[in-house]
């Protein structure tokens, strides 16, 4: 294979919700061994996505998921954190892309490669399709496992979005360890009354 081809797709899952991580993925795809049916994972079935996601695992060249968690996040702040979790996640791409093709209009400062923002990538470019696909099977199955520890906020179901389930949970049970305090909606519950 030329190295020139090493081309990889980068996107992300989960920056609008209220809990969790952000799931980072960045994947090469393997030009010799095409994968049917990708597209923008937000389009897909999650069924759909649950079954490709294995075979962007099996067929890539080579793919990473890197996970950014809420103390980041609340560190940094959202964008921030993103950004240095799509500049790990391709540095930890084995082999090393020759350039990378990133989701959305802002690119990291300290990229490994060239790099090109894509808008609306996620639905362009098939390697930033199967890292969406990467990405949001990931994170999902992680607001899964999160759902059993901390039970009662419903993130099996709504993934940490700021649904009105969430926010009724929110307010009744308080913040959780895996809550982003920098977020206005947790935030506010964490500060004291102005009334008082």
């Amino acid at each position: 294979m030329n190295p020139t081809d090493l081309v990889a797709g980068v996107d992300e899952a989960g920056r609008g919700p209220l809990a969790g991580p952000v799931a980072v993925a960045a994947v090469i795809l393997d030009p010799t061994r095409p994968i049917a049916g990708l597209g923008d994972s937000k389009a897909l079935s999650e069924a759909r996505r649950e079954a490709l996601a294995p075979l962007v695992r099996e067929y890539a060249l080579a793919w990473h998921l890197e996970w950014v968690h809420p103390a980041e996040i609340d560190r940094i702040n959202i964008l921030q954190a993103t950004l240095a979790g799509m500049s790990r996640a391709l540095r930890a791409l084995r082999p090393a892309p020759r350039s990378a093709l990133v989701d959305g209009n802002r690119l990291p400062r300290d990229l490994p490669c060239p790099a090109q923002a894509l808008v609306k990538g996620d639905a362009r470019e098939p390697a930033i399709m199967a890292a969406s696909i990467l990405a949001k099977v990931a994170r999902d199955e992680h607001m899964r496992a999160l759902d059993q520890r901390f039970p009662g906020y419903g993130f099996a179901l709504h993934k940490g979005y700021p649904t009105p389930e969430h926010l009724e949970a929110l307010r009744r049970l308080g913040p959780c360890a895996e809550h982003r305090r920098s977020f206005a909606p947790v935030r506010a519950l964490l500060a004291p009354s102005l009334l008082d």
